[in-house]
Order: structure tokens, then C-alpha cells, then sequence
């Protein structure tokens, strides 16, 4: 028997954006609202404003999503666009450096085409200026020439939807959050939506498994699609090697915690996270920059990947002085928390032993 192990399992299942670990995500997601699983009261309120426009015969009105990563925020443009029967044209913040970039995307759009710009936090002020008149009078402003001789000229765009989509809605100018009439914040999706998705999305990748399986898969996957889609992926090489290629709730166990992902989706980064402001900090308050030199991560991805999901399952706060573990999180790291009493009882036996 030869075994074919394709995937780098050192790579963290936790992540801000795609990886060659996602390949084939583009074959799972799916293509119309009604198969979008999760996030009802959003796609409750898009299903309304999709079918409000289709009648009047216009573009959708220009729509902001915001939530933390993995949530199905590109997923959702593309469904909105299939849904109104128009192109889609995808960039993200950091690749529009100049605003002629801009311009050549958007005098490149037909009449309710949707421009759809991942990361829009981090669109660069000059870009974003040119944006403005774009969003609202669907013209720009273009400048011919330099010095005393330059002209400026106006160009009309056809009328078009921009969906941006952002990990970070309070980074947004308040310029130009207002100028987009829908805004939808994806939450976390609960474990029975998750493994409504891990059974769709095994069924898709021809992978047998059964409902507790993925039930174990989408307890384990933080909330997030995208986490769950991963795990998916890994466990099924454990299922083929291990377990007959059938995805049990045995399989599963076995694989992710050979990945080292507990019972509650954390790994070795979350639990370094939690020990270091345990060990090193007394439980916090500690600041984020400093929490991430001490455990050697960047800021931004504590942020954005790691403290949500922390924070939802009540084992972080966050205080003006800094983050703080809680008692829970002590618990399940089976750990005493600083001052409690059980912690003293434990010294002063061994003092009286010693």
C-alpha cells in the first residue's frame, strides 16, 4: 500500500486567509442563498433587499460585511451575485495601491456588476477618496496632466454594488462605512449549522462519514466554516490510514487530537495564549502587543483569529489595562487560579512534606 501524504500537518488550522490547505474550497461553497447554511437573520434581511431590487429592475445597494475571518464573507458575495444574475470582480484592500488601480476596475464594470474588496479596512487613503464619489454619484474624478496645465476630468461609471468585506469594521472611516446602505455582521455559526456543513461539504468531496463524525468535526471547529472544511480534509487522511476510510466519531477524535485540538476547537497556539498570561502575568491584565512578543505570534492575528473565539467561550476578557484570563479558562487547563485557596492548601503540604 502506498500512502500519498499531501499535506504539510505542521500548518496551523487557525489562520486569517486561505491556504494551500483550502484548495478545492471554491468546489464546496455554495451558490444560492437557499443552500447557505447559518447566519439566518443576515440572510433573512439580504434575501429581502436581493428581491426589493430584482423588482425595481436596479443594482443591490452597496453592502458591508464585517465578522471575524472564516465566516463565509466571500462565500456571500459570490451568492449575492449569482443571485442577481451579475458578474463579480474580486480584489482586496492591500492590492489596490494606486488610485488608477482603482480606476481601471471600476471603469472596467457593466451596469450592476459587483466589485467585491476583501479587506477593505487596509484600502490606502488616496484610494479611498476616489472611492467616495464612486460609491455615491457613480462618477470619478480622474487628473490629466501635472502642474498648471493639468485638467481634471469626470467619468461616469455604470451603476454598480461594492461589497466589502472586513475583519476589522471599527478600522473603517466613518466616511466611508456610510456610504454603504446594507450592513451584515456574520457571527459565529453554532455546531448543529457546522455539521450541516461538514455533511454537505464531505458529500461534495465523496468523503463517507456519519453524523457523529461530523458532529465531532463541527464541535471542534470554532465557529468557523472554513476551520471545519480544513479539519474535514485532515481527518479523512487519518479515516483512509486508520479507520477504513469512514469518518466515525472514534476517526475524528483520534485525528484531531493527534493535530492537537481539544474538545473545544483549541490549539497549541490557544493554549500557549492562556498559559503565557497565566504563567507570566498572573492571570493579566497584560497588553496585546506584549503577549505577543512573549508567545512570538503578531498582534494582529491574536486579535483578529484568536481572541473572538476566546472571548465567546468565556475563557478572555478584554479590560482598558489589557487581556485577563478567566476562572474557566483555569479550569480547563486544569490549572488553580492565583489566590485561590486550594493553591495555598497545595504549598503548605509541601512545605510540611519537605
Amino acid at each position: 500500500m502506498s500512502l500519498d501524504f499531501t499535506h504539510d500537518y505542521d500548518a496551523p488550522l487557525v489562520t486569517t486567509s486561505l491556504t494551500p490547505l483550502d484548495d478545492g474550497e471554491l468546489s464546496l461553497r455554495p451558490k444560492l442563498l437557499a443552500d447557505y447554511t447559518g447566519q439566518e437573520k443576515a440572510k433573512g434581511n439580504l434575501s429581502v433587499y436581493i428581491e426589493a431590487a430584482r423588482r425595481r429592475n436596479e443594482p443591490l445597494d452597496h453592502v458591508l460585511l464585517y465578522g471575524p475571518p472564516g465566516l463565509g464573507k466571500t462565500t456571500l458575495a459570490g451568492v449575492i451575485a449569482n443571485e442577481m444574475g451579475v458578474q463579480i470582480r474580486i480584489t482586496s484592500g492591500p492590492a489596490i495601491e494606486k488610485a488608477g488601480d482603482l480606476a481601471a476596475l471600476l471603469t472596467n464594470l457593466n451596469a450592476g456588476d459587483i466589485l467585491f474588496i476583501d479587506e477593505i479596512h487596509r484600502l490606502n487613503r488616496a484610494v479611498e477618496e476616489i472611492l467616495y464619489p464612486a460609491m455615491e454619484d457613480f462618477a470619478i474624478d480622474i487628473i490629466v496632466g501635472k502642474g498648471p496645465s493639468a485638467n481634471s476630468i469626470r467619468l461616469d461609471l455604470p451603476r454598480f454594488t461594492l461589497i466589502g468585506a472586513t475583519t476589522r469594521a471599527g478600522q473603517l472611516s466613518s466616511p466611508l462605512r456610510d456610504r454603504f446602505g446594507v450592513s451584515l455582521r456574520l457571527e459565529l455559526y453554532t455546531p448543529e449549522e457546522l455539521t450541516r456543513i461538514v455533511t454537505r461539504s464531505a458529500a461534495l468531496l465523496g468523503i463517507e462519514i456519519d453524523p457523529e463524525g461530523a458532529g465531532e468535526i463541527a464541535s471542534r471547529s470554532r465557529g468557523t466554516p472554513r476551520i471545519a472544511n480544513r479539519m474535514l480534509r485532515r481527518v479523512r487522511d487519518f479515516a483512509q490510514v486508520y479507520h477504513e476510510g469512514v469518518i466515525t466519531r472514534a476517526a475524528a477524535d483520534h485525528a484531531l487530537s493527534c493535530l492537537e485540538v481539544d474538545h473545544l476547537g483549541l490549539d497549541a497556539t490557544d493554549r500557549r495564549m492562556l498559559s503565557s498570561i497565566m504563567d507570566h502575568y498572573h492571570g493579566g491584565p497584560v497588553g496585546l502587543e506584549t503577549l505577543a512578543a512573549t508567545i512570538g505570534e503578531e498582534a494582529v492575528t491574536l486579535e483578529d483569529v484568536y481572541e473572538p473565539y476566546l472571548m465567546q467561550i468565556g475563557f478572555l476578557t478584554r479590560t482598558p489595562r489589557g487581556r485577563c484570563v478567566t476562572e474557566r479558562a483555569y479550569a480547563h487547563l486544569h490549572r488553580t487560579p492565583p489566590g485561590d485557596s486550594s493553591e495555598q492548601l497545595t504549598f503548605d503540604r509541601r512545605m510540611n512534606h519537605g
